[in-house]
């Protein structure tokens, strides 16, 4: 893949001023950045989650650096421009602090939690790579955690290098594609935003990835609201599902100070649909081809009799975090913070939603619907 760097005119993302590298901060592989919910698990942090069912069932850790990321994609807080000073950045809008890994393993193994699993995170940066395996390995000799690898792509150069992963210690890996379309891929990651970040390697790093783990153990990231319309989103998830790659969906949720501060969460109702999509897909292996989509792309009928569509919505399944598993085949990764702070409306559930949950989500599925009176003729991808 070509990496050379041209700017792109036809973009309506602002470009603003690179951050300053952050002297003397610790840096990977000896530290890592937790999310704030592993940090509180393990009590690094102080706070209690929002809600008395929420159980953290996964711990996230991302490699750090004194230099910024490399990419600089629009909707990150790690984006190499985001406007804020580095140590009070967030990521996901919430705190993420810099711990050594050492305290880390050593917390995991004497204090009580349930968390199953490991997932490490790479950043775009050269060294990432290579001290993602080193933390992989310290987990995998040091704890009973399983582990999953966050693969940047556009580290990996080859089928040997997803090995690699394998061989340190992680079952599974999951690749962040985040964008629906290469179009959005293109605008947000990108040639207009000066990032590193191309579409089909990607996607070939995905179809790689299924040639070295076991089936069913690769992942990808969307996100849902960077301007996809509902079937181009489901269009991506069908897509990966026939490489028998599961997406793990979030929500977006802007991140103050990066390019895309000022943009809005996608609706509700948008984002309860393509998760009950994901879910039929992913997990009872619904063709999208038997959904319908109007000419706005929102999606009015998913080819299931209204009762057995009632099942799959009372059940909850669809709403919870879809993440990588335990050794149950539970969520393990359930990410309480995953798509944003607790005093906002919970878009992933980090554990199965109660009746009273169901009742919200129910009110919250066709909230933001346009209707079926101009309905294009089926879901055929195109």
């Amino acid at each position: 893949m070509a990496t050379t760097d041209h700017a792109s005119k036809s973009t309506d993302v602002p470009l603003v001023e690179e951050r300053p590298h952050q002297k003397g901060m610790p840096e990977s592989p000896d530290s890592v950045m937790v999310s704030l919910a592993g940090a509180m698990t393990l009590g690094l942090e102080k706070g209690k989650f929002a809600r008395e069912e929420i159980v953290l069932r996964g711990l996230n850790v991302l490699m750090t650096y004194q230099e910024n990321c490399s990419a600089n994609c629009s909707y990150c807080g790690v984006s190499r421009e985001r406007r804020v000073a580095r140590d009070e950045r967030t990521f996901i809008r919430v705190k993420w602090p810099v711990v050594k890994v050492d305290e880390l393993i050593e917390r995991n193994n004497t204090i009580k939690h349930q968390m199953r699993r490991l997932c490490v995170g790479m950043l775009a940066n050269p060294k990432s790579f290579g001290h993602s395996l080193q933390v992989i390995e310290e987990f995998k000799q040091r704890t009973d955690l399983l582990i999953s690898g966050l693969i940047t792509a556009s580290l990996i150069k080859s089928k040997d290098d997803l090995q690699k992963i394998k061989d340190a210690g992680a079952d599974r890996v999951d690749i962040a594609i985040d964008a629906a379309t290469e179009e959005l891929f293109e605008r947000h990651r990108g040639r207009p935003v000066k990032g590193p970040h191309r579409w089909d390697h990607f996607w070939w790093v995905t179809e790689e990835a299924t040639k070295v783990f076991e089936p069913g153990t690769v992942g990808i990231h969307l996100v849902v609201g960077l301007g996809e319309t509902e079937k181009e989103l489901l269009e991506s998830c069908q897509r990966a599902q026939d490489l028998n790659v599961v997406t793990h969906l979030f929500s977006f949720n802007p991140e103050p100070s990066t390019l895309l501060g000022d943009h809005p969460q996608p609706p509700l109702g948008q984002y309860r649909r393509c998760q009950l999509g994901r879910y039929l897909i992913n997990e009872l292996g619904v063709n999208i081809h038997h959904f319908r989509f109007n000419r706005s792309g929102q999606v009015v009928d998913y080819g299931l009799a209204p009762e057995d569509l009632d099942v799959v919505i009372d059940s909850g399944h669809p709403f919870v975090t879809s993440g990588c598993p335990d050794e149950h085949g539970q969520t393990a990764c359930n990410r309480p913070y995953g798509n944003g702070r607790p005093s906002e409306p919970m878009r992933n559930f980090p554990f199965v939603p109660t009746p009273a949950d169901i009742q919200d989500i129910r009110a919250q599925l066709w909230s933001d619907w346009e209707g079926d009176d101009h309905a294009a003729d089926d879901g055929a991808m195109g």
